[in-house]
């Protein structure tokens, strides 16, 4: 099945453990070297009614190995308890244990 990343944004996450909502696709974190998504990238609460007028800068994000299945209208993540958005330290943190695994 191909997809087109403007399909994927018009698609609703669902955690599979509960079955809640997690809302749409804002973003998708890429690494074009390697031609591979990273994770996805969810506003903290669903967009739509009055509350998305004064959205926070907050984002959800979810790493790609967490995704179970993305299917034609849904995207299915495999995720327990609360998703923590990164902060700066952890991305860098999080790009230098992926230079110290391509260096071993």
């Amino acid at each position: 099945m191909l997809i087109k990343v403007s399909e994927m944004r018009d698609m609703e996450v669902i955690s599979l453990h509960d079955g809640r909502r997690l809302g749409p696709i804002m973003d998708i974190e890429m690494d074009l070297d390697e031609g591979r998504i990273l994770a996805l990238i969810l506003p903290e609460e669903p967009a739509g009614g009055f509350s998305s007028l004064f959205r926070s800068a907050r984002e959800l994000w979810i790493p790609y190995e967490q995704i179970y299945r993305i299917g034609e209208d849904v995207i299915l993540v495999d995720i327990t308890g609360e998703i923590l958005t990164p902060v700066p330290e952890q991305m860098r943190e999080r790009e230098e244990d992926k230079a110290d695994e391509e260096d071993e």
